[in-house]
């Protein structure tokens, strides 16, 4: 019974992933899937780099006076940081949940306004208490920015085309943080203007550039697959067939959130463990946008000068990030570029640790391979899990929670970076390096799981599942026998 099912999934001649014989030709489908990357990504690439850009501004602003004014001495700059990640981590799934009863431009603009206008004031703010506040608010309407765009482009997209879109987009964080530094080095110039000083006018001003792209989204990102308007009739249903065609999607759904499908989703090891992956390979990212301008004023930079080398590290992770990705959709394949990704960035922070025997060039050398593995891994961790759930309402759940779990990494790296320990930071480096490891050992887990759960599937071990009544078959997800995990 599983094997008729799974040949319904898989027509003949066709491999997971293929054009579907008989439902469209090659050239309609590139040319559907061309259309749907210019009017699902562009609008949300810019989204998210203003997203970013207002999460990591305060690593610019601290450094040109903020420290000074607002007495952030001690670890006040560090509960600044981490109160952000409260609400952050604490609201993604609610988000999510409330997400799918919305169009999703309507839902992400009123977020996007929201923390745009928390963004410009904090360019007002004149206490340490009045900026810990601010900091609080901005992480409860950014919480629901992210997971929302995983749920949203998971359901245009198959499996292996998924991953080079998610490097592409997760590009706007480096994009972010290396518009953020050249942004900066401009805006230090208006210090004094209008009785600011200069980081005041950052906030003011990404605020302001912020709340005008929130209104311009409210026109442009897109709605459901099954409601958008830049689609044909005809192409609505081309998407569907070719979606249903990858992963036994006809089969593996789950479109009722009933307490079937909450135990489903809630015993999940993949979800838990695709969360701890990101976790534990998120740090780095985290440790480089918070406190990059920061390490390189250390090297021995001025302000302004530490603003501007930070484009280059963030560069250079852009074009890394694609360039893996491409070849983990090529090759179908996502563990083995996780654990490329840590190999890369233990290499960066064993030489930052061993770093008073090195020269300034050699230092700010370690910074771009620190950089590079944990921007290459994070994307590809968050691919990997949207790539091993089906159905609508597992989507919605694993992508808030992966993500939710993740931002633990933040909250971590908000503390770890002691002014005490400055320049070597030896307690941030060192546990950047054990949850990097930490995080490559969740992912092997994660491997092995699925490597095994396929080969018991395929030998129709798990087939007996059909066997349970018809309205939990109908509402498994990739619990279904027929579906098949990427590795």
């Amino acid at each position: 019974m599983a094997k008729d099912k799974e040949m319904a999934a898989y027509p003949e001649g066709t491999e997971p992933g293929g054009t579907p014989p008989g439902i469209t030709d090659a050239h309609t489908e590139r040319r559907l899937v061309r259309k749907i990357d210019l009017h699902v990504y562009p609008i949300l690439f810019l989204i998210y780099i203003m997203c970013f850009l207002d999460r990591i501004n305060v690593s610019n602003a601290r450094i040109q006076g903020m420290t000074e004014d607002l007495d952030l001495h001690g670890n006040r700059f560090n509960i600044a940081l981490f109160v952000f990640f409260v609400p952050y981590i604490l609201l993604e799934v609610p988000s999510n949940m409330v997400f799918k009863k919305f169009k999703p431009a309507y839902y992400i603009s009123f977020l996007m306004l929201s923390w745009a206008i928390i963004n410009m004031c904090m360019g007002f703010v004149t206490t340490y208490e009045g900026l810990v506040v601010l900091r609080f608010f901005l992480g409860t309407f950014e919480a629901g920015v992210m997971p929302a765009v995983v749920y949203l482009t998971s359901t245009y997209y198959k499996r292996h085309e998924f991953q080079t879109r998610m490097s592409f987009f997760f590009c706007s964080t480096v994009i972010g943080g290396a518009f953020g530094g050249l942004l900066a080095y401009a805006i230090a110039g208006l210090n004094g203007r209008g009785g600011l000083a200069g980081w005041r006018w950052i906030f003011i001003i990404e605020g302001v550039m912020t709340a005008a792209v929130s209104i311009a989204s409210a026109f442009f990102i897109v709605d459901w697959p099954d409601r958008c308007k830049f689609l044909t009739p005809e192409e609505k249903q081309q998407l569907e067939q070719r979606l249903a065609n990858d992963g036994a999607g006809t089969l593996a759904r789950m479109d009722t959130l009933n307490s079937y499908a909450y135990r489903r989703i809630l015993t999940d090891w993949k979800i838990w463990l695709g969360g701890l992956v990101y976790m534990g390979i998120g740090i780095t990212g985290y440790a480089t946008t918070l406190f990059l301008p920061t390490i390189l004023r250390e090297f021995g930079w001025t302000a302004r000068e530490a603003q501007v080398h930070t484009i280059p590290v963030y560069a250079v992770s852009a074009v890394g990030m694609v360039s893996v990705a491409y070849f983990s959709d090529r090759l179908r394949h996502r563990y083995g570029c996780i654990i490329l990704g840590c190999v890369v960035s233990t290499a960066g922070y064993i030489m930052l640790l061993c770093q008073g025997s090195l020269s300034r060039e050699a230092k700010y050398g370690a910074v771009f391979l620190v950089s590079l593995g944990g921007f290459v891994a994070t994307p590809i961790a968050v691919a990997w899990l949207a790539n091993n759930v089906a159905g609508n309402w597992k989507r919605s759940f694993s992508s808030a929670i992966q993500v939710a779990l993740g931002n633990i990494a933040g909250i971590v790296a908000s503390v770890i970076f002691r002014d005490d320990e400055s320049p070597r930071y030896l307690t941030g480096y060192g546990t950047c390096i054990a949850l990097v490891w930490f995080g490559a050992i969740m992912a092997s887990l994660l491997f092995a799981g699925m490597l095994v759960e396929n080969r018991l599937r395929d030998a129709g071990v798990r087939d007996a599942r059909l066997n349970q009544p018809k309205e939990e078959v109908d509402n498994m997800g990739d619990y279904h026998p027929s579906f098949r995990y990427t590795l």
